[in-house]
């Protein structure tokens, strides 16, 4: 069965917990036998251009000592032959058409959409 993992809410957990949760997800199911591919859309898209680690925080005496990396689940998932997308569009909506994209990362235009939908068995939109 192949799914489509759709990822909207960017940023979403990603200070209080060590990964986002869908992009872990995403990696877990992998190693289940799963075929996999990810659309990084909407707010999401920052994930494409973005090269720092999530700063720790910290509330009172607990820090959180593992803050998430999203470049290097992203960098993991594409390196095991996860193809992930990212809509041009919504990178141009957040003035980010001008930085690099990680290498492994499909820039598509929003008409290419019908098209990936349709390669997958299920659409899990996150």
């Amino acid at each position: 069965m192949k799914v489509l993992q759709v990822v909207e809410q960017g940023f979403r957990t990603l200070v209080e917990e060590q990964d986002d949760t869908i992009l872990w997800l995403t990696r877990s199911m992998l190693g289940a036998g799963a075929q996999l591919s990810v659309l990084l859309s909407g707010h999401a898209a920052c994930y494409a251009v973005q090269q720092r680690r999530q700063p720790k925080l910290t509330l009172g005496d607990w820090q959180q000592s593992q803050p998430a990396e999203v470049s290097r689940d992203l960098d993991a998932l594409t390196t095991e032959g996860v193809p992930v997308y990212v809509v041009r569009d919504d990178l141009a909506e957040r003035g980010l058409t001008n930085l690099a994209v990680r290498d492994g990362i499909e820039v598509i235009d929003r008409s290419a959409l019908p098209g990936i939908y349709d390669a997958a068995d299920q659409v899990w939109q996150w």
